[in-house]
């Protein structure tokens, strides 16, 4: 194991709870420090998190921050670093619903983002969602505007409709087997085009076989927590075990010489990182037959 990402800190929850108790509140005047008080627990609840990880940890610990306000993201950042954190995931996923939000503006908050937390002595990695324009190029101003990583991809809450009720509800949690085959296609496209960027591959990661896969289209790490929830931590000892064993079938004495190896950049017909219809698949199988 490499490193432990912790849970993300979500300024929007702190901001709910501080809502449910404000309007339970009988006096205004005490709703600024009813806010500042459970803003500064949240905050000190994470912390402690942070430190205690560090104290009974020998691989690094990166910590997680989701914020809804500009200056929170460095404000937050700051506490973490200061509480001993290796390196900050930005999980500065959002989902856009107003009809005419800029796609260019949005990509440049995120930059923003990233602007102003380099420099404060922490390795950002940004996590990012696959709705996007351009991922490659969102990526590349990402890096060029400090971020060490990227993971691909955060896996966004799930949307589902009970039919009995007729009802909006949450759907699956759990990610599942194969649904790391996106996160495969681009951690391959992201590698061949910003070779100079680190890319953590999340999602559908199980086993052995799907760990794999992704080092060898690019991904420099591999993220596990459905697995880990499911099957606890032996999920990680048998992927590792895993990828050691094909390693030694297939010749390899490092990681350094499997990662990319099937990368956009490195095979060499990259079509298939490009194909998205099915018809040219079905189409090149009848040419094979």
């Amino acid at each position: 194991m490499g490193a432990v990402i912790l849970k993300s800190l979500f300024e929007e929850q702190i901001l709910m709870q501080t809502g449910h108790l404000v309007a339970k509140n009988d006096y205004p005047e005490a709703n600024d420090y009813i806010s500042s008080y459970v803003r500064s627990e949240a905050i000190e609840d994470y912390i402690s998190i942070v430190r205690e990880a560090k104290a009974k940890l020998t691989v690094p610990v990166i910590a997680s921050i989701n914020c809804t306000e500009a200056g929170s993201w460095v404000e937050f950042a700051e506490r973490l670093r200061d509480a001993g954190a290796d390196a900050l995931e930005v999980n500065v996923m959002r989902l856009e619903t107003e009809l005419f939000a800029d796609p260019a503006e949005i990509e440049a908050y995120y930059v923003s983002i990233v602007t102003a937390l380099a420099g404060k002595g922490l390795p950002i990695i940004v996590k990012l969602s696959r709705y996007h324009t351009n991922l490659p190029m969102l990526v590349d101003k990402l890096r060029a505007a400090g971020a060490a990583a990227v993971t691909l991809f955060n896996r966004s809450y799930q949307v589902d409709i009970d039919l009995n009720r007729e009802q909006l509800i949450g759907g699956e949690v759990f990610s599942h087997e194969g649904d790391f085959t996106e996160t495969l296609r681009f951690a391959g496209v992201i590698r061949g085009c910003i070779p100079n960027v680190g890319i953590s591959a999340s999602t559908g990661i199980y086993t052995w076989a799907e760990l794999t896969k992704v080092l060898l289209a690019g991904a420099d790490t591999a993220q596990m927590c459905t697995a880990v929830y499911k099957q606890g931590a032996t999920a990680i000892a048998e992927a590792l075990k895993g990828l050691r064993h094909w390693m030694i079938e297939h010749g390899y004495q490092s990681l350094s010489e499997l990662r990319g190896r099937l990368s956009y950049g490195a095979v060499a017909d990259p079509s298939l990182f490009e194909r998205i219809q099915f018809m040219k698949y079905f189409n090149a199988r009848a040419a094979q037959d």
